[in-house]
């Protein structure tokens, strides 16, 4: 597999630009060899919720945001050109050239359970278990904001782009980012080179699979 990208849920509050995107990732695909997983968007947001109020059992909160990613690819084949769903890696693998399969992860995850059962865990370290189980060439995490950040660029105007950071040194700083804080550590144990995009400037997703030079943060290993 040449690259998984995953596309954040928070590009859903983005209407037409989520649509343009999905269209432009159907284009890359007639000349890469891409599976894309989504994110939870504003389904994980409801479970997030519904944790806070009902105070759910670890095992139950990841289990039921695992099923978000299910819903908001469901709903991420619906506006993509030549896509299908499929809850197999090894069918995904075989997809004929030109199409462009999203992974329903629910079923694999919960068989295989490899990760920990709280909410440092999230779709960015599934996908990248998932392209270290294919092992992919690189991670593409598809979101909101240009890259990784010194600070929140939401709250803090002066905060500056990250071009390069290591996984390694991603680890050992205790802030909170754009990725979640398990990510790192995947990276380290399947050695998957990553990158963090902006989807609303699909030319530099393009960038990426090219091997070019664009904005957005590689995260090195």
């Amino acid at each position: 597999m040449e690259v998984v990208l995953k596309v954040g849920g928070s590009l859903a509050e983005y209407p037409s630009i989520l649509k343009r995107l999905c269209k432009e990732l159907a284009s890359f695909a007639e000349d890469h060899d891409i599976l894309i997983v989504s994110g939870g968007g504003r389904f994980a947001d409801a479970v997030r919720d519904f944790d806070e109020t009902h105070g759910l059992s670890n095992t139950v909160a990841h289990k039921m945001a695992i099923l978000t990613m299910d819903q908001f690819g469901l709903f991420l084949s619906d506006i993509t050109p030549n896509s299908y769903v499929s809850y197999s890696l090894e069918k995904a693998k075989s997809s004929p050239k030109g199409t462009l399969p999203i992974f329903l992860p629910s079923r694999f995850m919960f068989r295989k359970d490899p990760l920990e059962h709280n909410w440092d865990v999230t779709s960015d370290s599934i996908a990248a278990y998932i392209a270290g189980r294919l092992h992919a060439e690189k991670l593409v995490l598809i979101t909101d904001v240009d890259g990784i950040f010194t600070d929140n660029p939401k709250k803090n105007s002066e905060a500056k782009l990250i071009a390069e950071v290591s996984a390694k040194q991603l680890l050992e700083w205790d802030k909170r980012t754009s990725v979640d804080k398990t990510l790192p550590k995947l990276l380290l144990m399947t050695r998957v080179d990553c990158y963090v995009v902006n989807g609303r400037h699909p030319k530099r997703i393009k960038a990426i699979l090219e091997g070019q030079k664009s904005v957005y943060t590689h995260i090195t290993v």
